[in-house]
């Protein structure tokens, strides 16, 4: 496999708890045709890009419903048509999207920050064939540039506007669009359970079936969250509290009309706003590519204890943070704990240290959940 991709430009759950606990179908390298067209502000603060946000990011977890299309709009995510691009082929040349390189916290968020990461965990594979649970896990797949393709990790979240029939992706908003001076990344799809049987395992060759058993998932609408689009970067930063987006994605090969969710069999419900205190252990799934990993391999790093504390602007939510070895090509991949016994994705891998000891993942909280509506409602 290649080596693991890193940005020059703007923007560079225990096994148990996928495995043994499935959530069934009822329970986390543009603007399509229902997207709003671009518009000024709007009452509320939402704004055009370019524009000074100051205020208006202050106020984003009052956005209503039209404030984030017509800031959706005025992003301009274009849906592309992709039947047979992703082929395998293409597949082995993208390379591992790296989580964001850990940066110094600023003086101001010092008391917000544990004062030690916590202890290496080593990611572990899971084992092959992959339980049905854990179908809702998989690879993002997008175009850098023309010359440049490269891949991420996401996970079929539930869509409480269409139960039982989700489109929806969860990732890291670096594994969509670049950031500040940046664009969305190009020819965006999802394989959910890539190399569920292992036939592609340890430098195998394998058919495009054998390692997409549920076909790619094309993007036709991609949301982030405005901080990331307006100041995001490829080292870690204020922007990393709210790296996250999502993706609304179609299977262009299928015939029968049946949503994401229906296909692979079940989704994970996000749990928004989760009480830190009631956050006891973390098991985070990706797909790592960067050494010592090839990227053929879903890996999870599963932490026993509450995940510590890290910060690079105290007005913002604090992320969580845990051990993890795992590489570029995990970001986006979701961390899970379980709520009332089944598992709820909490937050996605975002940045990390060089070489990989622990992993950051931002806390999902009410502007997160505002962003969520927006694409629930979304008509398809």
């Amino acid at each position: 496999m290649p080596s693991t991709f890193r940005r020059t430009a703007a923007a560079a759950a225990a096994a148990a708890v996928l495995t043994l606990t499935a959530t069934a179908c009822d329970p986390e390298a543009g603007g399509g045709a229902d997207a709003a067209a671009p518009a000024s502000a709007s009452a509320s603060g939402a704004a055009k890009p370019g524009l000074d946000l100051t205020e208006a990011l202050k106020n984003l977890k009052n956005w209503t419903t039209d404030d984030w299309a017509k800031w959706a709009g005025a992003h301009g995510f274009t849906a592309e048509k992709l039947k047979g691009f992703w082929d395998r082929a293409r597949m082995d040349k993208a390379q591992g999207m790296e989580t964001q390189d850990a940066a110094l916290q600023s003086e101001k968020t010092a008391p917000e920050n544990d004062p030690q990461p916590p202890a290496k965990i080593p990611a572990k594979a899971q084992p092959h064939p992959y339980s049905p649970a854990s179908a809702v896990l998989g690879k993002i797949f997008m175009q850098v540039d023309a010359q440049t393709s490269a891949v991420c990790s996401g996970t079929v979240i539930s869509d409480p506007a269409h139960p039982g029939k989700s489109n929806l992706v969860w990732t890291a908003a670096h594994c969509l669009h670049e950031g500040k001076g940046g664009t969305w990344f190009k020819k965006m799809a999802f394989v959910p359970s890539y190399n569920r049987s292992g036939a592609a395992s340890k430098g195998r060759e394998a058919t495009f079936e054998q390692v997409a058993p549920y076909g790619a998932w094309t993007a036709d609408y991609a949301v982030v969250s405005p901080q990331w689009a307006e100041e995001g970067g490829e080292r870690g930063g204020p922007a990393s509290q709210y790296d996250f987006g999502i993706l609304r994605v179609h299977n262009e090969d299928s015939s029968d009309g049946r949503s994401l969710e229906e296909a692979v069999g079940s989704s994970v419900p996000v749990w928004f706003d989760a009480p830190r205190a009631q956050i006891a252990g973390v098991s985070a799934y990706g797909y790592p590519q960067g050494a010592p990993f090839d990227g053929r391999e879903l890996e999870f790093c599963d932490s026993r204890v509450k995940p510590a504390r890290l910060s690079f602007d105290a007005e913002r939510p604090t992320m969580y943070v845990i051990g993890c070895t795992m590489t570029g090509g995990s970001s986006g991949g979701g961390w899970f704990v379980l709520r009332n016994g089944k598992p709820s994705l909490i937050s996605n891998n975002s940045i990390g240290p060089r070489p990989a000891a622990w992993m950051a993942g931002p806390a999902l909280g009410a502007q997160a959940k505002a962003m969520f509506d927006y694409m629930s409602t979304l008509k398809r």
